[in-house]
């Protein structure tokens, strides 16, 4: 009986979704290069004499604002993240880890702190007792605090 492995694997819900190239439009997100990216950027060309009309993206990647390219005919299909966006009250900050709840009373302790100015803001801001929430983006299995707002 103690020889059995089991293998972990996730539920089968992919990261991505397929979209057509044509169908892509400006503020919207796709995924550039691996990036899950918002598209600032977008021009169409015409078809040539032997080929199909290309799209011209750009996009910014929404965690770390890094800008990247891509061309690809309009009729193919391009990978779209799955985006969501999700706030959370700030209970606790212990070793650059958040300890975050829901509206629904969960509690998380898995997202960092970030390193950067917003990080600073909140750790300044939960110092000082304030009450606040933090905006959390997810996409392409990556999750982040993008945003820190005072409680109403």
């Amino acid at each position: 009986m103690g020889d059995e492995s089991f293998d972990i694997v996730d539920s089968g819900a992919s990261l991505t979704y397929p979209m057509q190239c044509s169908a892509l439009r400006k503020n919207g997100h796709v995924m550039l290069k691996g990036h899950p990216c918002k598209i600032v950027e977008m021009s169409t060309s015409k078809t040539g004499k032997h080929g199909h009309a290309k799209v011209h993206l750009v996009g910014v990647d929404i965690f770390t604002e890094e800008k990247y390219e891509d061309i690809c005919p309009s009729t193919h299909n391009m990978e779209v993240p799955h985006v969501s966006r999700k706030e959370y009250r700030v209970e606790n900050i212990s070793d650059g880890h958040l300890s975050l709840m829901e509206n629904a009373g969960v509690t998380r302790s898995d997202l960092k702190l970030p390193e950067n100015d917003l990080g600073k803001e909140i750790d300044t801001r939960f110092k000082n007792s304030e009450a606040i929430v933090v905006t959390v983006l997810k996409a392409g299995g990556e999750e982040q605090v993008i945003a820190v707002k005072h409680l109403k």
